[in-house]
Parts: C-alpha cells; sequence; structure tokens
C-alpha cells in the first residue's frame, strides 16, 4: 500500500526534510511525500486555501488521516492496525494530511476518516513530517514481522 503525506510547506534542503525523505524511501509498497504551499496572509482564508491545496490530491474514496492535536493519540501499533484495515478493505494507498500553522480548514477534518496526533505537545512543523514518515516506515515493519519495530 503507497503511503502519502500531504503537508503544507515546502521543506527544501532542511535536514529534517531529508530524514523525512530518506524514512519514506524505504517504505518497500511506495512512500510519497507531497508538498503544498499558500501565499495568502496567516488567518482563516490561508487555512482554507492550504486544506484545498491538500485535497486536490486526494481522490474520493481514498482513506485520509487527518493529523491534528484534536486527534485521537495513535501508538505505533495502533498506526499499523489503521493501515492495515484500509489495505484489507482494497485501498492501494492512504494519505496522512499536515496541517500549516493555523491547522486544518472544517474542510479537510470534515473529510478524514480519521483524526491521529502523536500525543498533545507541540512540534515544529519539518520535525512532525520526520516523525510521520518514521511512524509510517515503523507501521510497515510491524505489518512485516520485522524486527526494527521492537516493544520495551
Amino acid at each position: 500500500m503507497k503511503l502519502v503525506i500531504l503537508a503544507v510547506g515546502k521543506g527544501r534542503s532542511a535536514p529534517e526534510a531529508m530524514l523525512a525523505d530518506s524514512w519514506m524511501s524505504r517504505i518497500h509498497s511506495g512512500g510519497e511525500i507531497i508538498e503544498v504551499d499558500s501565499k495568502l496572509p496567516t488567518g482563516p482564508d490561508r487555512q482554507r486555501d492550504e486544506s484545498a491545496r491538500l485535497l486536490r490530491h486526494i481522490d474520493a474514496g481514498i482513506p485520509l488521516a487527518a493529523c491534528d492535536p484534536r486527534g485521537r493519540n495513535t501508538s505505533s501499533e495502533a498506526l499499523a492496525a489503521l493501515i492495515v484495515d484500509w489495505r484489507d478493505a482494497g485501498h492501494h494507498s492512504a494519505f496522512f494530511a499536515i496541517g500549516g500553522a493555523d491547522g486544518h480548514a472544517a474542510a479537510l477534518t470534515d473529510r478524514a476518516d480519521r483524526m491521529i496526533s502523536f500525543g498533545s505537545a507541540t512540534w515544529p512543523h519539518m520535525l512532525f513530517r520526520a516523525m510521520l514518515a518514521e511512524q509510517l516506515y515503523r507501521a510497515t515493519t510491524i505489518l512485516a514481522g520485522h524486527p526494527y519495530h521492537r516493544s520495551g
């Protein structure tokens, strides 16, 4: 199953972007990061524009998880279970959206099949992108029974 991170902002040559790309390239079935950017000033219009730009990349019926601090705290094992559920339902890809500084607009969260978080801490955008990429890779290793993921 192809796993895609949809992210607001351009990573350019930031070390965190290279780290995220490295994790995504390790996903056997394919991983990709799609970046979008808005030129609007901060505020509700920018939030709506960013969410609309993210949504343009997702066809109808494709699973979407919105990464949001209000989402369900999601362990590595729970993320793997979500991916396998979507895979077993016949989906060939799944998308994970990271919003901008103002978060996601209602259009995106309403479209999302799941809202997930990795705790209540606030993370720098690019660091969270790398963390999500690593967790997606970890989820695929859990599903493959690979020793990369060890509990305890």
